[in-house]
């Protein structure tokens, strides 16, 4: 079998980094090899270059500076993790990848789409996901799990720089995302987050199983 990249998308608290665990673990019992990882992150310097994006004390950043850095990032990640990984016929499992630079730095942050599309020619190298699952819902709704997250793991003032922004930033982000989704249905797939957790693990992946299917 081929190597699958998976991408897992949404706002904060639609409860994707829980999903992708529980795919994971599914897939690993089945007997596929998998790289779970995720953006920004998923190296030691691009892990550096999460800690500057996320740190509440980075406020003044600049979209464009912004953008800079998760495509160096990006690019960092896929040198070093993904290629790698999907050349040795693995299943790449990412939390976060080029989709939510479009969703945060484009249709939040409102850079224009021809700037971001020029900076992920150079990050990427033309590199998609074969699937792509979006878990859906109300930016109040995700807000408020991510704080009631943040409270029950007694993390005292843990919110990262977007998890402080502003509702309606967040809902820009939900609309950028539902029209990446429109844009590109055979590709992502959307699934209601305030479904059951065990109720979505099991759509999620029905439709890996049928992606793997395609792709074996």
């Amino acid at each position: 079998m081929a190597g699958i990249f998976i991408t897992f998308e949404g706002i904060e608290g639609c409860g994707k980094t829980t999903q992708i665990r529980l795919l994971n673990e599914e897939l690993r019992s089945m007997g596929f090899s998998t790289v779970l990882t995720r953006e920004p992150g998923g190296t030691p310097i691009s892990e550096k270059i999460r800690a500057i994006l996320l740190d509440p004390a980075s406020s003044k950043i600049s979209p464009k500076t912004e953008l800079l850095l998760y495509a160096a990032g990006r690019n960092q990640h896929i040198c070093e993790v993904i290629s790698p990984a999907l050349a040795s016929d693995k299943i790449v499992l990412c939390d976060r990848y080029a989709d939510a630079t479009k969703a945060y730095q484009g249709a939040a942050r409102e850079i224009a789409p021809e700037i971001i599309e020029s900076i992920h020619r150079i990050a990427t190298d033309g590199l998609m996901p074969d699937l792509t699952i979006l878990l859906d819902c109300d930016a109040e709704v995700g807000l408020s799990r991510a704080i009631k997250r943040n409270s029950e793991e007694s993390i005292s003032g843990s919110s990262d720089r977007f998890e402080r922004e502003k509702v309606e930033f967040h809902q820009r982000v939900r609309e950028g995302y539902l029209k990446i989704s429109a844009s590109e249905p055979g590709r992502v797939k959307v699934f209601d987050a305030t479904e059951a957790p065990s109720v979505i693990h099991s759509q999620i992946l029905s439709e890996v199983k049928r992606k793997i299917g395609n792709t074996g």
